[in-house]
């Protein structure tokens, strides 16, 4: 059986909207390009051709993917979520002890993380041991980089 795809609805109309374009736009224009290209004649040393079919095959890789991601989506509801606890959908603001500052991180299923963008996965090893966790609790975190301390110091909403 395949594994849940957590996804925000924010996540979810994004995966959309992309196999919307790729299904839509993006193989009209590579087929367009490919019937381009053999207008050219041989195949054979045709650069042209080499690259929209390279590219026709990295369109319909991604439309697989995405569906597969979306076959077993399971979309959690940001506004029903319980902010007495960390979870998925939320966002959180927690204190790193040995830095001294805060951090404020959104906690999404793997297929959305982005930590540039203060997305975290719940699977990640900071997103796991703050799941379930409470305003003041604290948490020690196993990286690669050694152990870290967070404090949870605010929960809330993330409908961004």
């Amino acid at each position: 059986m395949d594994k849940k795809n957590i996804l925000t609805y924010q996540g979810l109309k994004k995966l959309e909207d992309e196999l919307q374009e790729l299904k839509v736009n993006k193989r009209k224009e590579v087929a367009q390009k490919i019937k381009e290209a053999r207008e050219q004649g041989d195949l054979s040393e045709n650069a042209e051709y080499d690259a929209a079919k390279d590219e026709q095959r990295d369109i319909e890789a991604r439309i697989e993917e995405i569906e597969k991601i979306l076959k077993n989506a399971e979309v959690v509801v940001e506004e029903e979520a319980e902010l007495d606890k960390v979870n998925i959908g939320c966002k959180v603001k927690i204190f790193d002890c040995e830095f001294e500052e805060e951090l404020e991180y959104k906690i999404v299923g793997s297929t959305e993380a982005n930590s540039l963008k203060g997305k975290i996965s719940n699977e990640s090893p900071v997103g796991r041991a703050l799941i379930g966790r409470s305003v003041g609790d604290e948490v020690t975190v196993e990286t690669q980089v050694g152990e870290l301390k967070y404090k949870v110091l605010e929960i809330q909403r993330s409908l961004d």
